[in-house]
């Protein structure tokens, strides 16, 4: 139970960097190089389907919480 209580105060703390860092790009205008590696992990784009005759592709963006949160409970 203790080391549970470790992993959910780590990613409790990790959560707090992130919003920290999300808080300085309230007002961001543009998207710069700098910024994106703050916020943003990975960004998984999967190879386009058809369904009912229209192109759908999936993206997803991963950013360094989520990250975060696998390695601690792995």
């Amino acid at each position: 139970m203790q080391q549970d209580i470790e992993v959910q105060e780590r990613q409790i703390e990790n959560l707090e960097q992130f919003i920290q860092r999300a808080h300085k790009y309230e007002d961001l205008q543009e998207l710069t190089p700098y910024a994106l590696r703050e916020l943003v992990k990975a960004i998984y784009i999967e190879a386009p389907g058809k369904s009912s005759g229209k192109r759908r592709q999936n993206i997803r963006i991963s950013n360094p919480v989520e990250e975060l949160m696998k390695q601690e409970t792995a």
